[in-house]
């Protein structure tokens, strides 16, 4: 049925609502498969998504689904782990458009926000004037405060700060027939609805409904702070209550927010953090509430698993050896916070001798300084999607996940739960809000098949039950769409049930918006609406051309996205420039991988997997590898573009661009005898002009200049001339700093000499042409002819690796091929000994530096600053320290690391016609600003030929390699 729907295509509605709306429409199947899915485990297809613009494109949508008989739901990040923001009608994507601060009253302590806007963006205007916004879930660099409403979000923090519903103090809303509306407080003339006389009617609706439930809500309500499921009956209780709290939590089932009025909280001057040590999980939850006894602001649970995984995660491997000591089984991350430091640090005391007190002495670890308290927030906020990177179909499903009982009965309810796991042969991983007995709990299924369905179903009965009896909730946080709606005649009763209905039918009374969400709900366990449905198989490619043995499959590798969407992020880190500079679906990691899932598993239609919808979904990946790193489930879209184009290629043919820049390496040598004619190209302008119309090259972008390449000095080497103390290195020339810039590697030359190390000139084994990693190859996707040249680099240099020597090469996207690619072309065996001794410039220096191995005779530079971009393959595999600690080795020299995402021109990404705007978009967010603030005597440091040749075109300043940095502090100045 999925299969049909993705296929069918509703032309005539689609036309009308383009020209109803200003914004954007979107009925093919690749973006309708997109938006069929969130963080959970379901997928329904929609019949169109819309992005609108204001609040007439959404009043225009209402009327023409009513009139087409087709639901509507209202979407903000796409981060739901229940299923709210999908289903078979029109989906509103408020995230492009409506996210605007409309205003902020500082004074006041008030914000007014579109429901688009992202938490992250929110809080990062509201610092300057010493504000943020509490309600803090860990996806706040990319959920929406529409998405926070519609959920009744909470937080870590929600034992100082509260739920979403303790934050909201008015909204604007559309009801199902487009009239608008204002929510707030009832009371003296407010009608707590208001904009038409329906609004009013509700009003006094919904409060007689609270008032003559009133008995039933006050049994039945669970008495936790965390209690989000259903609706909010129990705020309509007070004498004046805010009907704004109604819809808060509705999941758009009711009204569709257009604008929220927020209550901010002043930021605290300090925080400091505690984290306690616990040799069995049992012991941390029952001393649980001794910790929040002691009044910190959040009270964090990491278990066993996390500690395990994240051990494997390169990006939260350094930050879990920092925090911990010993081996603890599980930590509680206890923050306190306030304006008084030195009250804080008598807070940490207390702390200590509680866990002393309760036999846990010497188990707290103190992390007071802010950017070791944010690394240690980085590994809670990604606990979800470290337990999601677990390889293989079994997967921690989300569907009791969010359950909550008071903190005297949170050990024996956790022991209850994780027997239960075991009468299914699976364990439950567990981390979170402990301070309000709220701990995230996943059991590991496979939900690829019946067996694993049949057993969520009769776990989340029996835990449902479990709760109950624990005087819980059974939904404390994530909502209910979905996965628990259906529960909710066993936590409320039937009385109360059917009050929700009445709720509902009096907002919605044709069912338009988001239905089967709340009330009158989907089936959790119905496989037809899940991502993998009955018949659900891997059928594209037929073989794969790379290895992917260690996700078990190429399939598998794929399926690895959650749809977290940390990908959506755009305030940090490198992942994903492509989303950064569109802000489209499409061009983010998760959009991709969703593509890419849906199209080898046939649901997108016969050949979907190489087709032209896949190729464009693919294009605007730069394969910066920042997912690699990034990504907490470990998506290498990098990686997967290349089996693509491999596949797509066969099967449409390789353009004369592409042909071109993947045989580079072959050509290079003779083409640079030809230097003078060939640099007539960016001189002569008709030349450039049609390079662009015959071969894809931008007219507006120059091409590197051809040159005399670089030569090694001294005759071949020989293994045996390997002394094997460390000193010993091999200088591998890449292709580009070969034949383009060799000053680069005549400078890490004579740095690397003056060092002490010895350089061996390896020989190819054709004595032909110089060896190769093979990354042009990889980026035309000629798997084969990369496979080819990392055999014939790999013969050359696996004998003096035998020895002891060590591989350094310049050019991060070439040397890290060594230690990534080279795994998925050849015998991992054979590539293990190479990658362990491939090594960047400045990592080898920096090694060696600490290790007291060489030393380099530097001049003071004066205090001049060199502004360091890094090189996204850098970031990724963690080595910008490396280049850091070698640039700050020398003396007077200021380095100041740029925050940049990817530079923009990703090899020849940035050279084509087609894609140069979207490269200088990338750079433009913040690698350019930031070069042209550069002072005019300040070095700009860039590792990649790539980097320096756009901060070339678009600043206008050159940048430099390391070595060069190096090279000129070597001499007497």
């Amino acid at each position: 049925m999925q299969k049909a729907a993705a296929i069918s295509r509703d032309l005539g509605l689609e036309r009308r609502l383009s020209k109803a709306l200003e914004g954007e429409v979107a009925f093919d199947a690749f973006t309708r498969g997109r938006y069929a899915t969130d963080a959970s485990i379901y997928q329904i297809m929609p019949a169109g998504v819309l992005f609108p613009k204001s609040v007439a494109d959404i009043q225009a949508a209402l009327t023409i689904a009513r009139e087409h008989g087709l639901p509507v739901i209202a979407r903000g990040g796409g981060t739901s782990q229940n299923g709210q923001p999908i289903g078979f009608g029109l989906v509103l994507d408020c995230s492009r458009h409506l996210k605007a601060i409309r205003s902020v009253d500082a004074q006041a302590g008030v914000a007014v926000v579109e429901p688009g806007l992202v938490l992250e963006h929110l809080n990062a205007r509201l610092r300057k004037d010493g504000l943020f916004f509490p309600v803090e879930p860990s996806t706040a660099s990319r959920c929406t405060i529409g998405g926070m409403t519609g959920n009744n979000s909470c937080g870590a923090r929600s034992i100082r700060y509260g739920k979403m519903v303790d934050n909201v103090l008015g909204l604007r809303a559309l009801l199902p027939e487009g009239d608008e509306i204002t929510a707030g407080p009832r009371g003296g003339n407010a009608a707590g609805f208001a904009g038409s006389e329906r609004a009013a009617g509700l009003a006094d609706r919904m409060v007689a409904l609270a008032d003559r439930e009133r008995d039933e809500i006050l049994r039945m309500f669970p008495k936790v702070q965390r209690r989000v499921g259903g609706y909010n009956l129990d705020a309509l209780l007070p004498e004046q209550p805010n009907l704004a709290h109604l819809l808060v939590g509705s999941e758009g089932t009711l009204a569709l927010t257009t604008e929220v009025t927020l209550k901010l909280s002043r930021l605290p001057a300090h925080r400091v953090m505690g984290v306690c040590h616990f040799p069995s999980f049992r012991s941390a939850m029952e001393t649980t509430r001794h910790l929040v006894a002691l009044g910190p602001v959040a009270v964090e649970l990491v278990d066993n698993n996390v500690l395990v995984l994240g051990a494997d995660i390169p990006l939260f491997r350094r930050t879990l050896a920092d925090i911990t000591k010993g081996q603890p089984n599980c930590l509680l991350l206890v923050e306190f916070a306030g304006d008084d430091l030195a009250s804080l640090r008598q807070d940490l005391r207390r702390l200590d001798a509680c866990m002393a007190d309760h036999g846990f002495p010497e188990a707290v670890v103190e992390v007071v300084e802010p950017p070791r308290q944010r690394s240690v927030w980085d590994v809670r906020e990604a606990c979800l999607n470290i337990m999601m990177s677990m390889k293989g179909d079994g997967k921690p499903v989300s569907f009791i996940e969010d359950c909550a009982v008071p903190l005297e009965h949170l050990a024996d309810y956790t022991d209850a739960v994780t027997e239960l796991f075991s009468r299914y042969d699976t364990v439950g991983t567990w981390y979170a809000h402990a301070s309000v007995g709220c701990l995230h709990v996943r059991p590991i299924l496979n939900m690829k098949d019946e067996a694993g369905a049949r057993a969520m179903r009769e776990i989340a009965e029996a835990a449902c039950d479990l709760v109950r009896r624990f005087e819980g909730s059974h939904s404390g946080e994530h909502g209910d769409g979905i996965s628990r709606s259906e529960f909710h005649e066993r936590m409320f009763g039937s009385r109360l049930v059917r009050a929700f209905e009445e709720v509902k039918d009096g907002f919605d009374p044709e069912n338009r918006l988001n239905p089967n969400k709340i009330v009158r709900p989907h089936r959790m366990d119905d496989r037809a609406l899940m991502r993998f449905p009955p018949g659900y198989k891997v059928t594209e490619p037929p073989r794969a051309v790379l290895d992917w043995s260690e996700w078990g499959s190429f399939g598998q590798a794929v399926e690895m996205c959650n749809n977290n969407g940390t990908c959506r992020k755009t305030l940090a880190g490198t992942m994903c420039p492509s989303y950064r500079a569109t802000l489209e679906e499409q061009h983010v990691t998760r959009g991709r991988a969703n593509s890419l899932r849906l199209a080898i598993s046939g649901q997108l239609g016969p050949d979907a997997f190489t087709s032209q919808e896949m190729k464009e979904t693919l294009d605007l990946c730069v394969s910066c590898k920042g997912c690699r790193r990034e990504c907490p489930t470990g998506i290498d879209m990098a990686r997967m573009k290349i089996e693509f184009l491999h596949h797509y290629h066969a099967r449409h043919g390789l353009p004369l661009k592409e042909r071109l820049i993947a045989h580079l390496p072959r050509y290079a040598p003779v083409a640079s005898r030809l230097a003078p004619l060939l640099n007539l190209r960016d001189r002569i302008g008709p030349v450039a002009r049609a390079t662009e119309r015959y071969l894809g090259f931008s007219a507006r972008r120059t091409l590197p200049k051809w040159r005399r390449p670089w030569r090694e000095s001294g005759p071949a080497a020989s293994p045996s001339e390997v002394a094997g103390d460390g000193l010993d290195l091999v200088l591998f020339g890449d292709t580009f700093n070969r034949t383009f810039e060799r000053e680069n590697l005549e400078a890490a030359e004579r740095v690397l000499r003056a060092a002490g190390y010895r350089l061996h000139r390896v020989a190819p084994p054709d004595g032909l042409r110089p060896l190769c990693c093979g990354r042009t190859y990889l980026s035309a996707g000629l798997v084969e002819d990369a496979r080819r040249e990392a055999r014939r680099t790999l013969g050359a240099l696996a004998p003096f690796v035998a020895k002891g020597a060590r591989v350094v090469g310049l050019e991060p996207s070439c040397l890290l091929t060594f230690r990534d690619e080279f795994f998925a072309l050849l015998p991992k065996g054979e590539v293990e000994p190479l990658a362990q001794a491939s090594f960047l410039f400045e990592e080898a220096i920096a090694a060696d530096l600490a290790a007291g191995r060489i030393a380099l005779p530097l001049s003071d530079q004066g205090g001049r600053v060199a502004h360091l971009h890094g090189h996204c393959h850098q970031k990724s595999f963690g080595a910008m320290g490396a280049v850091e600690t070698v640039l700050k080795s020398v003396p007077g020299l200021e380095v100041r690391t740029i925050e940049s995402s990817c530079c923009g021109m990703s090899g020849a990404f940035g050279y084509g016609a087609r894609t140069i705007d979207i490269s200088l978009a990338m750079a433009e967010l913040s690698l350019l600003p930031a070069v042209r603030k550069a002072g005019p005597d300040d070095l700009v440091v860039a590792d990649g030929t790539s980097c320096r040749h756009q901060i070339h075109d678009g600043a206008g300043r050159e940048a430099v390699h390391v070595a060069r940095v190096l090279d000129a502090a070597s001499r007497p100045r």
